[in-house]
């Protein structure tokens, strides 16, 4: 059965929304069962308490996504059943088909560290490249290591996701050692021109007339003023 409440504007919402909002497509939900599928789904990496589950049921509430549909009495303390709605089925519809944008940190720190290493000097950019190589080789023999103790007959989701953290490793030490093999090129690069920008407010064009409200009218009447 599906509720239908009264829309409400669309907003940006993380994974553990988008993934209540799967585990409630099928039946009505509580609290600690949805908590217990998703941690279940996800091979128990990722564990969620039960505030984040109910904060997030809640903003999902009062999004229109989901719906209070019942609480159930059972000896103990009430738990309330959570269902999608029209509205929220469409979302998490239009999620699954849309492609999941990547962040390639283009403002990533090592980055940064690496740039002002070069320009500065205060360590050397060599030193920088040794220190953050050394520190991916042990997060590869983390991740490898994991993923090796996994069974592949009952562990498959948590195989996948530590051979993406294997490979985004690899392919970051590949990016270690071009950056290198090229230190001395950066090292000679010439430091970039400091471009001068106006201060200020832009000149007004020469046909511009001051309004009725500008300073610049403000100033012409306060000075007939005081000649008058």
């Amino acid at each position: 059965m599906t509720f239908q409440p009264v829309a409400r504007p669309k907003v940006e919402r993380g994974p553990v929304q988008r993934a209540l909002l799967a585990l409630l497509s099928d039946q009505p939900r509580h609290g600690y069962e949805l908590r217990h599928l998703f941690e279940a789904t996800l091979a128990s990496h990722w564990e969620l308490n039960s505030g984040q589950i109910y904060s997030s049921l809640e903003r999902l509430a009062r999004d229109g996504l989901v719906v209070e549909a019942s609480i159930e009495k059972a000896g103990g303390p009430d738990r309330r059943l959570w269902a999608i709605t029209d509205q929220g089925r469409a979302e998490l519809l239009s999620w699954f088909r849309s492609a999941v944008p990547r962040d390639y940190r283009l403002r990533d720190e090592l980055y940064v560290k690496l740039m002002l290493a070069i320009a500065t000097r205060v360590e050397e950019p060599q030193e920088v490249v040794q220190v953050q190589r050394r520190e991916l080789f042990r997060e590869l023999h983390q991740h490898t290591a994991a993923r090796n103790r996994c069974d592949p007959r009952g562990e498959l989701p948590r195989i996948l996701l530590l051979d993406s953290a294997i490979m985004h490793t690899e392919a970051e030490l590949r990016w270690l050692d071009m950056v290198e093999s090229r230190l001395q090129l950066l090292t000679q690069r010439p430091a970039p021109p400091l471009q001068p920008r106006p201060r200020g407010r832009p000149k007004k064009a020469a046909g511009d007339q001051p309004t009725a409200f500008s300073p610049a009218t403000r100033r012409i009447e306060q000075s007939d003023g005081e000649t008058g």
